[in-house]
């Protein structure tokens, strides 16, 4: 079978808009709270070189993620599915032996591939690209994109920025910055904020060279460039290891010159798990032909994902109803006992299921040290501040948020009779997923420390006896 770079140029495999091959650029934030960007509107934090890139690019306004810790929220965006499916649902994991990627179905199609960074994935077959160091330099990187003018590509820059700790990048004011409303504001919180802002700067002129590289070897035109936030910062309410939307909703903007219309922007909820197809339908290839090598409890073969090609090309503003999420807090560092999270959100309302409401949720992250240490201390004469610390330690069963009245997830529905019919439709779609994914709750949040070795004995079976864990270069979060 010929490579599919020599014969598109002469077949239109995907939609009448494609007329060549183009290459992917998968630019991923690291610890990033979507809300943290000058051009999401912080109202601090200087992003010159992303708030540019947006006014060349389409503005995915409701792309969010399914899970909110580095490795399963980056084997879904490679994968396409969802993490409890594959088998990557806890923290340092893996995808079971046999599942396969956006590397695997490009380069089978003729694309060379790469990734720069930070990896967090595995088994390495699932896997097949070409790894670059380097967190700023792109010498090597110039060298990959431009080896064969002839072969299209896929690369993702995979950046360990804003990833703590924060020592990078430069220096904000901490007198000077806006605290947000979710965090509580004090010394410690602001240092530790001013240190964040400036990694969050440091990530944009990472952005900003690749974007020069593509200008300086004349691959503008023809390159898929995508940016996403990844899964929200590790502050305590700043998205990481909860299924709020500080850390579900991710900031994504895409640019591709001549097919999809600078400084647009669409609503339709979307996930990373859509990516996948999305690129591979971009691409020429069919993504309802195929099979992705991890069946789900269903039998169904394909993508959890969808194709959003049409809202890129102007002809749709919808692709979900409904967009999902979990937590698992097994094998994160620091966790006792297991505290299982999932939720399910439409365009307004969002249910959350704690599974385990009775526990109390501990991790290393936003649990033990500071600023929850300050905050814990300053909570003493701010019964506020004492309830919400509380909560992050102890949530109840079910929570039901509006987000049209309460963005912020401040004030929990679930018992309120009004918001019944909400609920019981949330309930229903939740339930439909987790039964789709083979969710088994807590008999599955526990069979996390299985998921995180090298490789599987059995595929499918979740008895890897590996003890290796996926690479985090900054921290081993």
């Amino acid at each position: 079978m010929k490579p599919l770079f020599l014969f598109l140029s002469t077949l239109c495999l995907c939609h009448p808009a494609f007329c060549a091959t183009p290459n992917f650029l998968l630019i991923i934030a690291d610890d990033l709270c979507w809300r943290d960007l000058g051009y999401e509107g912080s109202p601090d934090v200087k992003t010159p070189n992303l708030d540019k890139l947006r006014t060349e690019s389409m503005h995915l306004r409701g792309m969010f993620n399914p899970a909110t810790s580095c490795s399963p929220t980056r084997h879904s965006l490679y994968t396409g599915l969802y993490p409890i499916r594959s088998g990557a649902f806890p923290n340092h994991t893996r995808v079971y032996d046999g599942a396969k990627s956006l590397f695997t179905y490009l380069k089978e199609a003729g694309y060379r591939t790469a990734l720069q960074n930070k990896e967090h994935i595995g088994p390495k077959p699932s896997f097949p690209y070409e790894h670059i160091e380097g967190a700023d330099d792109l010498t090597v990187t110039k060298a990959f994109v431009t080896r064969d003018a002839a072969q299209p590509w896929f690369m993702v820059f995979a950046s360990n920025d804003p990833h703590g700790p924060w020592t990078r990048g430069p220096k904000y004011d901490p007198a000077k910055i806006s605290v947000p409303e979710y965090l509580h504001d004090n010394a410690v919180t602001r240092d530790l904020l001013a240190a964040y802002f400036g990694e969050i700067s440091k990530l944009d002129e990472q952005v900003g060279a690749l974007m020069k590289m593509l200008e300086d070897t004349q691959q503008v035109e023809n390159t898929v460039v995508l940016f996403v936030s990844e899964q929200g910062s590790s502050f305590p309410y700043g998205g990481k290891w909860s299924v709020y939307d500080n850390g579900i909703h991710a900031s994504a903007i895409l640019r591709w010159p001549g097919k999809v219309k600078p400084g647009s922007s669409s609503g339709a909820l979307m996930q990373y798990v859509d990516v996948p197809p999305t690129f591979l339908a971009a691409a020429g290839i069919d993504p309802t032909k195929i099979d992705v090598g991890c069946p789900d409890a269903k039998g169904g073969i394909g993508f959890d994902g969808l194709s959003f090609l049409p809202v890129l090309l102007g002809e749709a503003d919808h692709l979900r109803d409904y967009i999902f999420a979990q937590h698992t807090t097994v094998g994160t560092n620091g966790a006792i006992g297991p505290y299982p999270m999932r939720a399910v959100r439409d365009t307004r309302y969002k249910l959350v299921r704690n599974l385990a409401p009775e526990l109390t949720y501990t991790i290393g992250g936003i649990h033990k040290g500071e600023p929850i240490d300050s905050w814990k201390a300053d909570a003493d004469t701010d019964y506020k501040l004492a309830d919400r610390v509380k909560w992050l330690f102890n949530r109840p069963g079910e929570e039901l948020y509006d987000l049209q009245t309460d963005p912020l997830e401040m004030h929990n529905l679930a018992a309120d009779p009004a918001f019944a019919e909400h609920k019981a439709m949330l309930q229903t779609q939740l339930d439909a997923w987790i039964a789709q994914q083979g969710d088994k709750g807590i008999e599955t949040e526990k069979l996390a420390p299985t998921r995180q070795g090298k490789s599987d004995v059995e595929p499918r079976k979740g008895k890897g006896k590996g003890k290796g864990k996926g690479k985090d270069k900054k921290k081993g979060k």
